[in-house]
């Protein structure tokens, strides 16, 4: 369901908005980012333990869905999604959405721990426990550092009641509803080129003073950042969609060059935070 997020484009290009976009998703380009950074972050021991664990990635048996490495493992839980209902046990475990018109609740909308803050942690501590098999390891692995990517993309936890964007029809450039919503701008068309945009993000753009201060703090204060981008910037500066509590739906909200240009920097900085935070946990998980 994912693609990626938002490039600056120069008035001369705003055109191109109405082309079609390359296929590729936050659940793909940007998933693989964050994990060829976190890759990149790891300690020695770590990086050790998780291409050890990849190494049986395919116990799994989702032989159309790899995991031999972290970018695959990045990209796997939406991979799986496709396999029928044998993984439909996770489907809610993607997303939180809390409502941005209340103040933040990270108990909010997270029944029996069935949303994408809570698995987070639980993941990790299956990873941990070196008494269970390899199936189970590499499975918890690729769940975690494709929800930590999920939890950094602002939709999937802060929202206006409106399904994480979902039920706000958006047209972007020549793609209008009803194919296109808000919540697929941010996961797609947005993504890409915001992520892609000179200087690219890559291990090598982020400095140490950003990787010692983005790894401060625990996933209730990264989820409250995601909601606080979405409260204050996904539905702000929008033409056509009134910033206003609840939400509103049956519009349709113009996405432009403004809201493009406005956007771009809290997508890379999101993006990149998710593989710097990824790194520094598996590192205190794995890397002892």
């Amino acid at each position: 369901m994912k693609r990626n997020i938002l490039l600056m484009l120069a008035p001369s290009l705003i055109l191109t908005l109405g082309l079609p976009a390359p296929a590729l998703a936050w659940g793909d380009y940007a998933h693989r980012l964050t994990g060829r950074i976190a890759m990149a972050g790891l300690t020695p021991k770590a990086r050790t333990a998780v291409r050890a664990i990849l190494a049986r990635g395919a116990s799994v048996d989702t032989p159309g869905c790899p995991l031999g490495n972290l970018e695959e493992a990045a990209v796997w839980a939406d991979c799986v999604r496709g396999l029928g209902d044998r993984f439909d046990f996770a489907s809610t475990w993607h997303y939180q959405n809390i409502s941005v018109c209340r103040p933040f609740d990270i108990a909010a909308k997270c029944p029996d721990g069935n949303c994408v803050t809570a698995q987070i942690p639980r993941q990790l501590a299956i990873l941990a426990d070196t008494r269970g098999g390899p199936a189970k390891r590499a499975q918890a692995l690729a769940f975690f550092v494709h929800f930590m990517g999920d939890m950094h993309q602002p939709l999937h936890l802060g929202e206006k009641d409106d399904r994480g964007g979902n039920d706000v029809r958006a047209r972007y450039g020549a793609k209008e509803p009803p194919r296109m919503n808000l919540h697929r701008i941010w996961d797609t068309e947005l993504a890409e080129r915001a992520l892609t945009e000179p200087p690219a993000i890559s291990p090598v753009t982020i400095t140490p003073a950003q990787r010692a201060a983005w790894t401060q703090g625990t996933v209730t204060d990264w989820a409250r950042e995601s909601w606080e981008i979405s409260r204050t910037r996904v539905y702000t500066g929008i033409a056509n969609l009134p910033d206003q509590c609840p939400g509103q739906t049956g519009v349709r909200a113009d996405i432009d060059q403004s809201y493009v240009a406005a956007a771009t920097p809290a997508v890379r900085q999101r993006a990149a935070q998710a593989g710097v935070r990824i790194a520094a946990m598996l590192n205190r998980t794995l890397g002892r």
